[in-house]
């Protein structure tokens, strides 16, 4: 034994690094000949005396001592080495914990390393950091990291282009539960913790809404995840994929359909008005004709005369009545030409003032003959009204007055057209609803709730507005505006 620990002391003292053997106390047990070469204080070497002031001449421990880290978590511990301080060429790098047993007490052992291998790793190290950020900061998707008590300490570009949050307000003011709408971050919380949603810890493309700094909702795609550390959540992370172009192409393509209903629907109604047209236009061309024969050939009394004279104008208004369906039916594709918007309100009464259901309706019409034609396709427009004064008559269940009047707008940009019934008016509840496709207010089999999301999108492909209000006394008003002059291009 005596041979071998003079062979392990000769071998401790030949190491040309510090090697130091302290109590919890910080008094020095045993000391290497490169610690007493280390000792820049001056002070003579005993077991009195504490390691840092052998070393440093200081009375307290070093700031960052290993030992001290050692002597709390009882694992070996490394000291942080900033690469700028000057100080990294001291001692007391590395320490870790010698175990009481029988014949020894607890120490700690504290080495030292050169520096230059750790200088290499710790630079390393930052650069893998820095490009881990740089990583993160410039993913396409929103990256948002926070811990446990929703304080956000990862904030990347996309995530300010989502929330309009700056990175610098997200990590010191932000929480994450104000990201979401409230009571939402609970629960998908309680989705991560079920199993069931991807995983332990995990949510799978949910579909959630995330709140801007305006308070205005933005459509996201989320996927997230709890950070464990030794079994425990210490963090969540969530991934967020902004879905406002996805919804608007989703509307469009919806609006598409919808016109593509519309242009079904008005085939259908050109073909069978067609069908109805050759019908009925060689009868009241028979009619026509013969009434005329009559009139030319035979000499008649007054009285029959005045009644061949009625059946030849009821003939010739019915044959106007066929020609204005053809005419409202005929055309399916869009073609915008300069339309005098009287004459397209005026068509339409015309095709509707004679059914049954306006017998008892009093229609008031009250244009501006200042109006200028107005680029419009006839066909839908001639739609858009046909189906608001149906509406109308629908609701005042054929009793009541409908008022129909054009003008300018204050600025004489624009063509403003108003409809008011004198109906119960539309309920409040669905009134901000009502131009919502597939929204209808009728009995089942009475209304497909296509109608008045169609006539919005025309007129939005009009460049121009629509909306609708309740009126103080009673019935409901449509205002429907549209530009004199197509938009530039």
């Amino acid at each position: 034994m005596e041979l071998e620990n003079s062979y392990l002391n000769k071998a401790l003292g030949a190491i040309k690094k510090q090697l130091i053997v302290i109590s919890p106390e910080y008094k020095l047990v045993v000391t290497n000949e490169k610690a007493h070469m280390t000792n820049t204080a001056g002070a003579t070497h005993n077991n009195a005396l504490c390691c840092h002031e052998l070393i440093f001449n200081s009375p307290t421990p070093c700031i960052h001592c290993p030992a001290t880290e050692v002597m709390r978590t009882g694992k070996p511990a490394l000291r942080h080495i900033s690469l700028h301080n000057s100080a990294n060429t001291c001692s007391c790098l590395y320490a870790f914990p010698v175990q009481h047993t029988d014949s020894l007490e607890k120490a700690i052992v504290i080495l030292d390393f050169d520096l230059p291998p750790l200088a290499k790793f710790d630079e390393k190290r930052l650069t893998s950091n820095v490009f881990l950020r740089n990583l993160i900061d410039n993913a396409v998707d929103g990256v948002i990291a926070a811990d446990m008590t929703g304080k956000i300490f990862i904030f990347n570009k996309a995530a300010t282009k989502i929330t309009s949050y700056s990175k610098k307000d997200a990590i010191e003011t932000l929480n994450i539960r104000q990201i979401y709408p409230p009571g939402d971050a609970r629960k998908i919380m309680k989705k991560m913790r079920n199993h069931g949603n991807g995983g332990k810890g995990i949510v799978r493309s949910l579909e959630q809404v995330a709140i801007r700094k305006d308070n205005t909702p933005t459509p996201i795609r989320l996927n997230a995840s709890i950070v464990y550390e030794d079994g425990k959540e210490v963090a969540s992370i969530g991934f967020f994929h902004d879905l406002t172009e996805n919804k608007r192409m989703e509307a469009e393509l919806e609006k598409t359909q919808i016109q593509l209903l519309q242009a079904e629907k008005m085939s259908s109604l050109g073909k069978l008005a067609a069908g109805v047209a050759h019908q009925l236009n060689n009868p009241l061309g028979g009619i026509t004709l013969f009434t005329q024969l009559m009139l030319e050939e035979h000499e008649l009394s007054p009285d029959a005369t005045n009644d061949l004279l009625r059946i030849q104008r009821d003939a010739q208004r019915c044959s106007d009545i066929v020609k204005e369906l053809l005419e409202f039916a005929r055309q399916t594709r869009r073609e915008v030409r300069p339309q005098s918007i009287n004459k397209i309100i005026a068509r339409t009464l015309f095709l509707l003032r004679n059914q049954t259901i306006f017998q008892n309706i009093v229609i008031i019409e009250e244009y501006d003959k200042s109006i200028p034609d107005i680029p419009a396709d006839i066909q839908q427009l001639n739609h858009v009204f046909m189906n608001i004064i149906l509406n109308a008559a629908d609701a005042m269940e054929g009793k009541g007055y409908l008022e129909v009047k054009t003008f300018m707008t204050p600025d004489e940009d624009m063509a403003q057209i108003t409809i008011t019934d004198t109906g119960p008016g539309i309920p409040k509840g669905v009134l901000s609803s009502i131009f919502e496709p597939f929204f209808t207010t009728k009995e089942e089999g009475k209304g497909t709730g296509l109608g008045l999301s169609m006539a919005y999108g025309i007129v939005e492909s009009h460049h121009g507005k629509i909306m609708a209000e309740n009126i103080a006394d009673s019935g409901a008003r449509f205002h429907i505006k549209l530009p004199l002059a197509a938009p530039a291009p």
